[in-house]
């Protein structure tokens, strides 16, 4: 192996992948930060404009209902996802009858692309034609506007976003329980510790790493959802619905407002990052406690 050790040699390995980063990664944001910087519609010369398009965001109410709307389906997905993933892999990692055909049923969403996800809970959740409301009328219960309203299309979204992901978070922490030792639960389980115990004590502190790369790409989905809004509602009514990505590509593709655009996606790549960074933080202070 020492014919890879010189750093000419080791310069050329990494040449590709550094090439294909700054083409498709470093390039489009340089690009868009840029553009975020002038007034362009599309056609003839952008026009440089400064932070003008940043100072437009402070005051932009329809960003703020796309934060807030983005915020919830963070907080309620993460909220859900995390336990819930987890105990089902802990679950599946049991040998039941059926644990083959329960973990493929689970994960099956997880491969669904995110515009057939939002077509087949449109057919539920649609105020006037959805599954959920007929079931509800069945029972004598007024229809709900589950999407498309002022209140509850947030929830909705996250509760599909979270049918959707379950599967993916789900099979990342059954990988990880496979790499336990299991000479460590057996000793413990000498000790006396109980199945939750084991779970609290052992099991979560051991998958700290796992938990952390779970929560990590959540959050980064959870700021890249457009297509669920883009099929479940379109945004409306009046943008109240929106998540900011879907906000982002109204301003850029529909309004043509392409220099105001790229201001709200380096706005929103800033917040994605400082909220993944955030729990990086908080999750390495955690555990350095222990």
């Amino acid at each position: 192996m020492n014919w890879i050790s010189s750093r000419p040699k080791i310069l050329l390995m990494l040449a590709p992948a550094f090439i294909l980063f700054t083409l498709f990664m470093t390039y489009p944001v340089g690009y868009s930060l840029a553009f975020s910087l002038t007034k362009f519609q599309g056609f003839g010369t952008p026009r440089w404009t400064g932070l003008d398009n940043y100072a437009r965001i402070l005051t932009d109410q329809f960003f703020w209902q796309a934060l807030v709307n983005t915020a919830i389906i963070l907080v309620v997905s993460l909220a859900v996802l995390i336990p819930g993933s987890f105990a089902l892999a802990l679950l599946l990692q049991r040998k039941i009858a059926g644990s083959g055909a329960l973990k493929a049923l689970v994960f099956g969403p997880a491969i669904i692309a995110p515009i057939l996800v939002g077509l087949i809970w449109v057919f539920i959740l649609d105020p006037k034609i959805g599954l959920l409301n007929r079931a509800l009328a069945g029972l004598g219960v007024p229809a709900v506007t589950w999407i498309g309203g002022n209140t509850l299309t947030p929830y909705s979204v996250a509760i599909v976003f979270i049918w959707s992901s379950i599967g993916f978070a789900m099979t990342i922490f059954y990988a990880g329980l496979q790499t336990l030792p299991s000479d460590v639960m057996e000793a413990s389980a000498l000790d006396g510790a109980t199945g939750w115990q084991q779970v609290r004590h052992v099991t979560i502190p051991m998958l700290r790493a796992t938990f952390a790369i779970v929560t990590i790409l959540l959050i980064t989905n959870v700021f890249k959802i457009f297509e669920l809004v883009y099929v479940l509602t379109g945004g409306g009514p009046v943008h109240r619905s929106e998540t900011l990505v879907s906000y982002m590509y109204y301003v850029t593709f529909t309004n043509q407002q392409y220099g105001y655009g790229m201001a709200l996606a380096v706005i929103i790549t800033v917040l994605g990052a400082l909220v993944s960074a955030g729990y990086l933080m908080l999750s390495s202070r955690k555990g350095d406690r222990r």
